[in-house]
Formats: structure tokens, sequence, C-alpha cells
């Protein structure tokens, strides 16, 4: 495996990633402040909205990119060339879709946006607005998966991270001086713009080969990418379903005010797992390539120490986010934000379970098995909304919100940890998955197991500093523990963390014998 690339691609994702994080929470408080938390909600609704239109992208970008990984491997320019010029040419068709799909669900905001009369707001304009930045990312994407395909995912996080800081300063400025939601959103479109122009000149620069040379995909290749695209269709819709039904129905149902509330908690989560996710999801690419040229059995032994890998970094964030969750809200953005215990403790149990995929997700995307279970993640969000409607109505006013999360904590463990390890190590691994699915869910009952331990062993103050402090100390005498036993009992984590610390050493020692 690229170690190089993956370490500086890892490196450089979570520097950013942890800048936007903390820029990020200060838009959203001067949102509040300024603007109102039924603001914030009509903005994570809008969100919402674009995930779900988002569904037109039909996973192109992933299937075009994997059948990227091989020709590169073998130096064939003409191949790479002609997958280039298809997925630009798919995602000038994918931007349009997305722009007359918005435009087409406009009349249908007022409705959605429960509550929203209590707000003065142009429903159509801001949404517009919020419509054109997301097109306008259509226009670059294919120059950024021609670059992340040669493994320098590096460049495109920089570019797209400089964009987005660059973007909140302006929202923050802008907020405070206007106090308008138009010029919040239309900061969007500028930094967007940015971004285009930077990708644009750096890809011309290091790939100028490809993108000059006009070639045309064969049939064979066509076949491939089709194949690919319509497995990853539906996997898209069944993420929509997902990852958007649950904003949707809160917004729809329970109202944005509400929604707000939410966003807030779900905004310091996703923030949270953004960061340890770009653990995974940079060496996409690396072990693609990995995957073409090493035995299956060295990419198992990877596998296994990236679940282990994936549980204790879940472990120490999801117990500590859940300590000191309620604290980060108040001191945050501001006081009387916050939720009842339950939904953060099953906001809580909900992400941990996602997280507990990206290990398996990151190795289906990079050997291409996406297309073996492409009818899943249909079934998935169906399932998902249907219950979640139905939990909506069962559930009493106070936990309604509950109910909705909870859909999707047993849509996850019913149907996506049990199809994806199956798939993955059936069709890319060639192995028997028993002993993935007994070490998963043991990972995911000691997890839950610790939670409630540790839930019970939270103490109140006062002071929301001295609260967060001692409540974040308490969640961290039982994930280390607990992070240190599982890491010790797992053969394979064993042999990469010695290795790697055999590696440190042996540098270390260099240099000294360097400057001796």
């Amino acid at each position: 495996m690229d170690k190089k690339n993956g370490i500086i691609n890892v490196s450089v994702s979570i520097i950013f990633k942890i800048a936007i994080l903390i820029t990020n929470i200060l838009a959203r408080r001067y949102l509040i402040c300024y603007l109102g938390n039924e603001i914030n909600g009509l903005n994570s609704l809008y969100i919402a909205i674009l995930d779900f239109l988002s569904v037109a992208e039909l996973g192109a970008g992933v299937a075009i990119t994997f059948c990227m990984y091989k020709p590169i491997v073998e130096r064939d320019i003409n191949k790479v060339s002609a997958l280039y010029g298809l997925f630009t040419r798919l995602y000038f068709v994918i931007g349009g879709i997305i722009l007359i799909g918005g435009c087409a669900l406009m009349p249908a905001l007022p409705f959605i946006a429960k509550d929203y009369q209590s707000i003065d707001v142009n429903l159509y304009l801001t949404f517009g607005l919020m419509l054109i930045s997301v097109v306008l990312s259509y226009a670059f994407s294919s120059k950024t998966s021609l670059i992340n395909a040669y493994k320098n995912n590096y460049i495109t996080i920089t570019i797209s991270s400089c964009g987005q800081l660059l973007q909140i300063a302006l929202q923050i400025v802008v907020v405070i001086v206007t106090k308008s939601f138009v010029w919040f959103l239309t900061c969007r479109i500028f930094a967007m713009a940015l971004q285009w122009i930077a990708t644009e000149i750096i890809a011309r620069l290091k790939h100028k080969d490809i993108i000059s040379n006009k070639q045309k995909v064969d049939e064979e290749t066509k076949k491939e990418v089709t194949k690919n695209v319509k497995a990853l269709f539906m996997h898209k819709i069944g993420g929509v379903l997902v990852n958007t039904a649950d904003s949707l129905i809160i917004s729809g149902f329970i109202g944005i005010a509400i929604l707000g509330k939410y966003s807030n908690y779900t905004t310091i989560m996703l923030a949270m797992s953004g960061v340890i996710t770009l653990c995974f999801t940079p060496l996409t690419s690396v072990i693609g390539h990995m995957c073409v040229e090493e035995s299956k059995g060295r990419v198992q032994k990877y596998l296994n120490f990236f679940h282990t890998f994936n549980f204790i970094l879940g472990l120490i964030f999801f117990l500590g986010y859940y300590a000191v969750i309620d604290n980060l809200v108040t001191i945050l953005f501001a006081e009387n934000l916050e939720l009842v215990k339950a939904i953060s403790f099953v906001i809580t149990i909900n992400y941990f379970i996602q997280f507990m995929r990206r290990s398996v997700e990151l190795f289906k995307d990079a050997s291409g098995t996406f297309y073996y279970d492409r009818w899943k993640p249909l079934i998935e969000g169906l399932l998902n909304a249907g219950l979640s409607m139905l939990f909506v109505f069962v559930f009493p006013q106070e936990y309604k919100v509950v109910g909705v999360i909870v859909a999707t904590i047993i849509t996850n463990l019913l149907i996506c940890h049990i199809v994806e390890p199956h798939v993955l190590y059936k069709y890319a691994l060639q192995k028997n998955v028993k002993s993935y699915y007994i070490r998963n869910y043991g990972y995911i009952l000691l997890f839950t197991a610790a939670l409630v331990a540790m839930h019970f062993c939270l103490i109140q103050n006062d002071n929301q500093w001295i609260e967060l402090l001692a409540n974040g100390g308490i969640s961290l005498t039982f994930s280390l523990p607990i992070s240190l036993l599982v890491g010790l009992s797992n053969k394979d984590f064993r042999h990469y963390v010695k290795m790697l610390i055999s590696k440190v050493c042996k540098r270390k020692n260099s240099d000294i014998e360097e400057n001796a």
C-alpha cells in the first residue's frame, strides 16, 4: 500500500477538518444569535433537501473513479482520458437535473417548512441561492475526481477546505454587518466559484495530457461503468432516504424550531465524526490500488486492522460526545437550546452504529463490490422512512424525535450491518463473514454497555465548564481501558501497531546517529 500518499491525504484532511469544524460552529453561533434558531432550522432544512436532490449524481463519480484505478496503475493514458471525458459529460447533465429538480420542489417549500410563517424570510429566494451554490459544485467535479484517482486527495481537500473556510469567514462578517440570510447564502456562491477556478488551474497544470487527449470510451468499459453506476444509483437513493428523511420528517411534522435544536446536536456530531472518518475516506484510492496489486489475504488483514481501529476511534469519540454534548451546545450556541437527554442518547447510539460501517464501506468502494448489494440501500431507505413516519405518530410529543432516530438505528442494525460485510467478504475477499459478524456486533454491544454505565456516572454542576471537563474525564476513564483491551486482543491490530512503532523507533535512532 502507498503509505506515503495515504498519510499525506489523512493528515491534510484532519488539519482542515478541525479548522472547518471550529469556524463552522462560530458561523452557526452568529447565525442563531443574530437571526434566530428558526433561521438555523431553515438553513438545515435546505441542506437536507439538497442532499435529497443529490440523488441525481447516481454514484457516477465513485463508479468512474474506481474504473480509473486499473488504467492508472497500467499507465493507460488513453483509457483514463476517455473515462475523464465521460465523467465530464455526465456531470454536466447531473447539474442540470439538480437545477430543474430544485426549481420543481420550490412550490412545496411552505408545506415542508412547518411554522415558517414565524420568520420574515423569502423561502423561494433563499432556497434558490442555496441551489445555485450546489449546482456550481458539479461544474468541476470531473477534475476533482481525476486528481483524487491519482491519490492526490490532499490537493482537492486543500482547495475545498480553503473555499469553505473563506465562505464561513465571509458569512460571519455578513451576518454581523447585514443581519441578512440572503447575503449569508450568497457567500456560498462566491466561495464555490473560487473553488471552481482553483480546481481548473491545478487540474490543467497536473493533468493537461489527459484533459487535452480527447478519447472515446470503448463498449466494454461503457458496460462496466453503466453496471456500476446503476448499482451506485440504488446506493444513492437509499443513502438519501436514510440521511435526509430524519430532518425532513422533523421539519414537516414537528417544526423547524425543533429541527434547529436537533441540527445543533447533529452539527457537532457530524463535525466530530467527520474528523475521525477522515482517517478512512482519503485512503479509498490508496486501497483501491492495493486491491489491484496485492493478495486477498493481505487485504483482509488490513480490513481487520481498520475494523478494530474503527471501533477504538468510535468508542473514544462517541462516549466523549455523549458526556459533554449538552454543555457544548450551551457554550457554543446559546442557552435554552438543549434537547432532552433521551434524544442525545439515541443520537450517540445511531451515529456510532453508522460509524462502525466505515471500514467495510472503505474496502467496498475501493474494491468495486458495490454492484452486488445494489438493492440493499433502497430497502434500507424505504424501511427507515416508513418506521420514522410510524414512530412520529406513535411516540409522545416530547419523544417524537427519539422515535425518528430509533427507526434509523433499527434499519442500520437489521440491514446495513448484515448485507454490506456479506458482500465484501463473498465477492472481494472470498472468505466466510461469520467471524466479522461476531466481532462487529460484539463491538456494538460493548459500546452500548459502556454508554449506559457511563450515563449513571456523569455529574451535574452549575458551572458549564466544570461539568464539561469532569464528564469528559469520566468518558476517558471508560473508553481508554476498553480500547487497550480490544486492541491487544486483535492479532492483526497488534501486528500493524508493532510494525508502526518499530518503524518510528528505527527512524528516530537513524536521526540520532546522523546528528551524532
